[in-house]
């Protein structure tokens, strides 16, 4: 980041315009979920038909989030993130206004499909404003913070609303939000045209589109219906069978949706993994802690929402710090395997709570715990999935990002939530006799969940670690030759190198060092 970029002096001010609108995206994912009691009362929809709330955002969301970062890639970052946040905002006040449960659901879906160019929009702005700056370690350090606290916030604020005001001001809020978030984007952000203007690649899109459509139905249907339900397998065999047709086409696409070459990077992929992983982990602690203490502890949604608050602090603490002073002496594979491992800890810690646990002894610890752990990860796995991106790539790049979290925490609620319920029901009918047997059910079939989310950040753990790959700090590691195709001469530009400054973590590749090329002997 040079001092004739007209951005610069406005750097961190854009930060906090992309920041709210990231806050949009992440607290609408757990707002609403508060608020459906008192909706389904109003509009007086089944239990059956109320997952249709959430799903409809989900499925949009997910299956055109790839869609949409390619948007802002072929128009530009500024328009689509204006498109974005105005197509969302009214999205929203519709929904807030809804009569029956048919308006409800088809606004959910049309603010899902906006929230799909919203998203990688913001974080391509974050990566293009922070390119090559000394500071863009700190800004993710931000930016991460808010992506992991956004759900907790949600409930907080879910349950102020619904508590004080009303079920519908849990979507009008985002009036609130947008209107300020799209002046700094007109005031802030100069002319972002578009890098290039490549075709719209239309059958990677229909194929994508359709079978993220069918994987995250597949598992919403799946918390319903059960995994063995047809429906529940033919989706996922559907959604199989797309996404790898999908691959195929974009291997030969002349201008494919997804470059799969942003795939060939093992850190990338890494940190792809691990935002995967952590939306399984997350939305699935947040489901289940959130009924835990309402139903059994007898919490009131406010009191809910603010017991997530100190997860919430440590984690913008340690997001900020780690990303400052660590990410670029260590690289990101130590603090992605460590941040893992603590949110594994936490879930372990989680296991032990009991019908009638005290908050401050037993909750407490666990939310700290996964709270750092998140503080380590997700801001360090953004910045490595996103750093190095031609702009040609930002908005898909970034896309990924949301896709992965989007995904995970689909996964995560469904997951989690069928073995919760699974668990619990056998232990009644094995257990029928005792006394209490439903509460103690309730709390054997959490712990069942949080051993499986335990279990899921220490695989994450494991994988993360062998493939995200370990810098030497503090230097340019050593280049490493590759084959040199014919006529290229003896020059460097047969090497990829990375390079790591105290400041912040910039791989540079072939392209990066064509200045730098040795000269012939």
């Amino acid at each position: 980041m040079t001092g004739t970029d007209p951005t610069h002096s406005r750097r961190w001010l854009i930060l906090g315009v992309v920041g709210l609108a990231q806050v949009m995206v992440i607290l609408d994912a757990t707002v609403v979920n508060i608020a459906l009691p008192s909706a389904q009362r109003a509009l007086h929809f089944s239990n059956a038909e109320r997952q249709w709330i959430i799903t409809a955002y989900s499925l949009a969301f997910a299956s055109l989030l790839l869609l949409g970062g390619r948007i802002g890639d072929m128009f530009g970052l500024k328009l689509a993130l204006l498109t974005g946040l105005i197509g969302f905002a009214a999205s929203s006040a519709v929904g807030g206004l809804a009569q029956s449960f048919g308006w409800l659901v088809a606004a959910r879906a049309v603010q899902g499909a906006f929230g799909a160019l919203l998203a990688p929009s913001a974080l391509a702005v974050l990566t293009t404003t922070f390119r090559d700056s000394p500071e863009r370690n700190r800004a993710f350090g931000i930016f991460g913070a808010i992506a992991a606290s956004g759900g907790a916030v949600g409930l907080v604020l879910g349950g102020v609303l619904t508590q004080s005001l009303s079920w519908r001001w849990t979507l009008y809020v985002n009036l609130f939000l947008a209107l300020p978030t799209a002046a700094g984007v007109v005031i802030l952000l100069g002319r972002r045209g578009a890098a290039s203007k490549p075709r719209l690649d239309i059958p990677g899109t229909l194929t994508v589109s359709a079978g993220l459509a069918a994987l995250v139905y597949g598992f919403s249907h799946a918390q319903s219906s059960g995994w063995g339900s047809s429906l529940t397998i033919g989706c996922f065999a559907a959604s199989l069978l797309l996404l790898a047709g999908f691959v195929v086409i974009e291997r030969r696409s002349p201008n494919p949706l997804l470059p799969l070459r942003l795939l060939h990077d093992r850190s990338r992929s890494g940190a792809y993994l691990a935002v995967l992983l952590v939306g399984i982990g997350l939305f699935g602690v947040f489901l289940l802690l959130t009924y835990y203490m309402q139903r059994l502890l007898g919490y009131s949604p406010i009191k809910t929402g603010l017991a997530f608050l100190p997860m919430v602090a440590v984690n913008v603490i340690t997001s900020t710090t780690t990303s400052t002073l660590l990410l670029g002496r260590l690289g990101p594979r130590p603090l992605i395997v460590l941040g893992m491992a603590l949110g594994a800890g936490g879930m372990a810690l989680l296991t032990r709570l009991g019908p009638h646990s005290a908050y401050a002894s037993d909750i407490l610890p666990a939310l700290l715990l996964i709270g750092i752990g998140l503080g380590f990860t997700v801001a360090t796995a953004i910045n490595t999935a996103t750093v190095g991106l031609e702009p040609a790539d930002t908005g898909v790049g970034s896309a990924l990002v949301n896709t992965s979290q989007q995904i995970g925490g689909s996964v995560g609620t469904a997951l989690l939530n069928t073995l919760a319920t699974t668990a619990a029901a056998h232990f009644l009918i094995t257990h029928a006799t005792v006394t209490s047997a439903v509460a103690l059910a309730t709390v054997h079939g959490n712990s069942v969940a949080f051993w499986a989310g335990a279990g899921m950040f220490a695989l994450g753990a494991v994988v993360c670690g062998l493939l995200v790959r370990r810098p030497h700090p503090h230097r340019i590691p050593r280049a490493h030759p590759v084959p040199l195709h014919h006529g290229m001469g003896r020059g460097g530009a047969g090497f990829v190198a990375h390079h790591w400054s105290l400041g912040s973590y910039t791989p540079r590749t072939r392209g990066d060092l064509r200045h730098t090329t040795r000269q012939p002997t």
